[in-house]
């Protein structure tokens, strides 16, 4: 099959002075086997991929493409990755053995990276979770689709990738946490890929102290966990007089005290991380905050058709031209509407972080230039969430909607 090039009708919101207009089709992309022509063409070299290994994908041919997405005609910088952004520097962690499997554990799924890739058999939904079995995002993605198959990846990135690649069908990912604040990677990587947010789980973190079997929590000397859980749950380590390693992983961390053995080190992972790894649970629900929720996305390649009936959230992203009151101006259009905002986060914008304003690299006032990402409480299906983004435009660069979806009011514990 080739690659050709082929007209979506996507709408787009385009700046006209003091007007709003929904219009243009979206530039050309790229589909197969739109023309019919039956000659061999290796995908791979379509999509950037230089060891590809046949049967890896199962691509699907769709005679119609459908896109709810609002977004600018030009992008913002940020939106392209750069050969800097390829390679990112994860945070320094003194143990990282998410590869060191016990011998009973050589079922469980190896994690996916973003070179080593493995087609899916289709027999039921995929999802793909940043961790090894037995992490939270683990958890959360079993809530999201009970009887699918979960696909481990090593870091977020692979999560993205695996999707857009049709290794994976959905993927589940963290994007908040009520103690520890946003996950700002992630939101960084929702606006640089195509995918769209079809859902949202909530989940209530309950952190246990794990060990190995017969050992009592007075008897640990190190506990492991991901940095995050171990501040956490400050009020007990202290009171045990621990000493704490950062793992990247809670789940990891309950790994390595099952194959390590030693009897003087414990871990904080969830009750079913220490069912997987054959660990005794010897402390429940230790974090410091009862109220401890974590906010996933669901992300797929294609976006849902929103509806009216029930509760729905529209996530966006947007930048604002450089005024007086401008930001106010922008959040009035929902408050106008009677739109409640759930959710505000600013990122600076990486490839344009200051903005000169009179052009003088001496005297003018520098700003930052930022993105601004919004969740709000309406279902692109109601005219006052269309009259709000309309109403937006106005004082907007650039708008994208990143997803419109229900939202998750149930809460689940680990």
């Amino acid at each position: 099959m080739n690659l050709v090039p082929c007209e979506c009708a996507v709408p787009h919101w385009h700046r006209y002075s003091k007007k709003s207009r929904l219009l243009e089709a979206a530039p050309p992309f790229l589909v197969l086997g739109a023309d019919g022509n039956k000659s061999k063409a290796a995908p791979n070299s379509q999509l950037g991929i230089s060891d590809w290994r046949r049967g890896c994908l199962n691509f699907k041919i769709r005679r119609e493409w459908k896109c709810l997405a609002l977004r600018a005609v030009t992008p913002v910088e940020d939106e392209i990755p750069s050969s800097q952004d390829a390679v990112q520097e994860r945070e320094p962690t003194l143990i990282n053995h998410s590869d060191r499997f016990h011998k009973d554990l050589n079922s469980l799924p190896k994690p996916l990276s973003a070179t080593i890739l493995s087609s899916s058999d289709g027999t039921r939904v995929r999802v793909a979770y940043q961790g090894i079995p037995g992490a939270y995002s683990e958890t959360a993605a079993l809530k999201a689709f009970p009887e699918s198959e979960t696909v481990p990846c090593d870091e977020f990135e692979a999560v993205f990738k695996a999707v857009e690649l049709w290794l994976v069908d959905k993927a589940v990912l963290p994007i908040e946490n009520s103690v520890g604040g946003s996950i700002h990677r992630n939101y960084d990587l929702l606006l640089r890929h195509r995918l769209h947010i079809v859902g949202e789980v909530q989940l209530i973190v309950n952190h246990c102290l794990v060990g190995l079997p017969g050992v009592r929590k007075e008897e640990l000397k190190q506990v492991l966990s991901h940095p995050q859980a171990l501040e956490q749950c400050e009020v007990i380590l202290n009171k045990l007089g621990v000493t704490r390693i950062g793992t990247v992983d809670t789940a990891v961390a309950a790994q390595v005290v099952d194959s390590e053995g030693v009897r003087e080190t414990g871990a904080i992972a969830s009750a079913r991380a220490a069912s997987i790894y054959g660990l005794d649970v010897l402390a429940e629900g230790i974090q410091d905050n009862s109220d401890n929720v974590t906010r996933f996305l669901i992300l797929s390649r294609e976006p849902i058709i929103p509806g009216t009936e029930g509760t729905f959230k529209t996530s966006i992203v947007f930048t604002l031209e450089e005024g007086p009151g401008v930001l106010f101006k922008a959040l009035g259009v929902f408050a106008m509407r009677d739109i409640n905002l759930s959710k505000i986060e600013s990122r600076p914008q990486k490839r344009r972080p200051l903005r000169i304003v009179d052009g003088s690299n001496k005297t003018g006032a520098r700003y930052f230039d930022y993105l601004f990402y919004i969740d709000f409480e309406a279902s692109m299906a109601e005219a006052r969430a269309q009259f709000a983004l309309g109403h937006l435009q106005e004082f907007a660069g650039f708008i994208r909607v990143l997803g419109c979806y229900p939202k998750d009011t149930i809460y689940k514990r680990t």
